[in-house]
């Protein structure tokens, strides 16, 4: 069936998946006949998963002090910058805003860049609900999206975007976007056989399926995470192993559009994608947080870690620094990296990064019992080494060598340790990856965060697993509440919890920190808050789900989709106008511009005005806002061609088949 095609919710069907058994000779040529197909990153460690020394540059690497932007970003967004000119343009002019020539007013400003939006997107933790529900986010803001430039839409806003985040869940969905050359989640859905990634229906304990781009079997697939992180283990040098390790190598298989789930990418190859390095795509961020082993609670004190293509580190006053990330795994010591010593890469694979960032998830890897296919002797062995890093508290991720060994040795709490230790980023309640894009540095305008947190509880399985609030509130705690962390950077004032859901902010999109006369010094970013809710599909999953079938996978990224383009804006008719209006407002500010009479009227309705109602709501039960997909679930069946978005006659919303 061909995207143009109308479907109604009642004749959604579902198809069983078939796979072909291929002769063991054919199946390399077959992994790499689906390969010349498969947009990827690029394998850059210099030995698979083990770090390996390499030439050091020209200039040996260092770590630098977080006075500024990196020489890298900031030539980088030399470029960025005026690229997303023609799709901001684009996108406005189609958003149409009455009695305003947007045109117009891109073009006064197109030759200074820095007059016009500076747009960001954030994607939360939450396990597979956040990476499905934030892909159908992504989906609904990329043009490439078939029909995400229609009427309503709001495709092209992702390509004018300059700066993107996610940590946990957020982080798969960043991480699997980048780390396959900036793909479409159009594309990704495309290539919807058996041992392609976003396979979810089987569990990260039982492996892919084999197929497409993946030979290996359940067996298999355990020697192989066994092998490649003894590889590490058996490096020259001083390379500790974590949990984290066998939980990044896991994610790969899902994530990695490659065999054997990539063991030689890395998160800093990024930087050499011909999108990324063309500044054709925004700036990738993932976020962890600094933890000791063995501690259980992270506090707002807590230094936030980022990972870009181009670096590691914070710029709390706690480390204030950044390392190269392509050279981590080298011995630097007080910043430099002394005569004598090579310079180490392959360290920052792009899976470990990413089980960094939702490290959360690491014991959900020492389950092996539940498999039932995996002989005792591969079980035993990996319990083993699972059980030793277990009992020594290494439910972390373990960055040794340190690359902040002896860097601002007053505050940095790591800086007498040879290990460096992170966890989920989402640990200390900030589970939206706000930190990276609020840096007065970066003079983000508007940040459209996507929540989809786990924070409201039963009395029913319907009000469970709803945000309220938590992971903003968080982030405007640290901000007002300690002043050394928050060092410089400024954030909209939150109400509490009880107040999100009273006045069902929780359940629709709300705008903070509209009025930028209330802010004195640096104007933080107006805030386009977007919650998970049941648009279409009952979307709050248990964060620790690790199966979904491609049915109910394919419904949470609908869900997405329809949650930021408020069913195409059936729900509100101005919605896309408003949209257009968050991405111009600090603009309209800067240049002394008048805000026109219809964002004035969006301002009035998605704006929070201050209103508090703190009082203990009653249990929330959320009812869809649209017509519910009836799916049926059960593995191996599909929704062929999802991201095909069409108005249905007598359905509100759109159907992706």
């Amino acid at each position: 069936m061909k995207i143009s095609q109308l479907l109604s919710a009642s004749a959604l069907t579902s198809l069983a998946s078939t796979s072909a058994i291929i002769p063991r000779e054919a199946e390399v040529q077959a992994a790499n006949n689906a390969l010349e197909a498969w947009k990827r990153g690029s394998p850059q460690a210099p030995n698979g998963y083990a770090p390996a020394t390499v030439d050091c540059p020209s200039t040996r690497p260092s770590i630098r002090v977080a006075s500024g932007l990196s020489d890298q970003e900031k030539s980088w967004l030399e470029k960025r910058r005026p690229n997303t000119v023609a799709p901001m343009r684009d996108l406005l002019t189609r958003i149409n805003i009455a009695g305003f020539d947007a045109g117009a007013y891109i073009d006064k400003h197109s030759q200074n860049t820095t007059a016009l939006p500076n747009i960001a997107i954030a994607f939360s933790g939450g396990g597979y609900r956040a990476m499905t529900n934030g892909a159908g986010g992504l989906a609904a803001f990329d043009d490439r999206t078939p029909n995400a430039k229609g009427s309503g839409q709001l495709g092209g806003l992702l390509q004018a975007s300059t700066y993107i985040a996610g940590l946990s869940g957020g982080g798969w969905l960043v991480g699997s976007v980048y780390t396959n050359n900036f793909s479409s989640v159009q594309s990704i859905i495309d290539k919807n056989g058996d041992g392609n990634i976003w396979q979810l229906e089987r569990s990260i304990l039982q492996g892919p399926k084999q197929g497409g781009i993946q030979v290996l079997n359940t067996v298999d697939y355990y020697k192989n995470l066994l092998d490649a992180v003894n590889s590490k283990t058996d490096a020259a040098g001083t390379f500790n192993v974590s949990l984290t390790d066998y939980w990044g190598r896991a994610l790969s298989f899902q994530l990695v559009g490659a065999p054997d789930g990539g063991p030689g990418f890395t998160f800093s190859s990024i930087q050499d994608d011909d999108d990324f390095k063309n500044a054709n795509a925004p700036m990738p961020f993932l976020v962890a947080d600094e933890r000791a082993p063995g501690e259980t609670i992270i506090s707002l004190n807590a230094t936030n870690i980022e990972f870009s293509p181009f670096e590691m580190g914070s710029f709390d006053p706690t480390l204030y620094g950044f390392a190269p990330l392509r050279y981590i795994g080298s011995n630097f010591t007080g910043g430099k990296l002394p005569d004598g010593q090579g310079c180490v890469a392959g360290f920052d694979n792009v899976g470990f990064v990413m089980g960094t960032s939702s490290s959360l998830f690491n014991t959900i890897i020492t389950q092996l019992d539940s498999i039932g296919d995996v002989p005792d002797i591969v079980k035993n062995a990996l319990k083993g080494l699972l059980a030793d890093i277990s009992e020594s508290d290494d439910d972390i991720a373990d960055y040794t060598p340190n690359p902040f060994l002896h860097f601002n040795n007053r505050t940095n709490p790591s800086a007498q340790d040879d290990r460096l230790t992170l966890v989920d980023g989402g640990l200390d309640g900030q589970n939206i990856p706000f930190n990276p894009l609020i840096q007065p540095v970066r003079a983000v305008d508007v940040i459209f965060a996507i929540d989809s947190s786990g924070d409201t509880v039963p009395p029913t399985e319907s009000s469970q697993n709803w945000p309220n609030g938590t992971a903003i509130i968080a982030t405007y705690a640290r901000s007002v509440q300690n002043a050394t962390m928050q060092n410089g950077t400024g954030f909209p004032a939150i109400p509490d919890a009880n107040t999100f859901v009273n006045l069902g902010l929780n359940n629709r999109p709300t705008f903070f920190g509209c009025d930028a006369s209330n802010f004195t010094g640096s104007v933080p970013p107006l805030i386009v808050y977007l919650p998970n809710a049941p648009y279409v599909y009952n979307s709050n999953t248990f964060t620790t789900q690790m199966a979904y079938n491609n049915t109910e996978r394919n419904a949470m990224i609908q869900n997405g989709y329809n949650m930021v383009t408020q069913g195409n804006a059936t729900l509100d008719a101005q919605w896309p106008t408003c949209v257009g209006c968050a991405m111009l407002s600090r603009s309209f500010d800067r240049n002394g511009e008048s805000v026109p009479d219809a964002c004035k009227k969006c301002f009035e309705s998605y704006c929070w005005n201050g209103t508090v109602a703190s009082q203990t709501p009653a249990p929330y039960h959320p009812t869809f806002k649209l017509t519910e997909l009836k799916i049926k679930s059960g593995v191996g069946h599909v929704l062929p061609n999802i991201l095909g978005f069409a108005l249905v006659a007598g359905v509100s919303g759109f159907l992706m088949f």
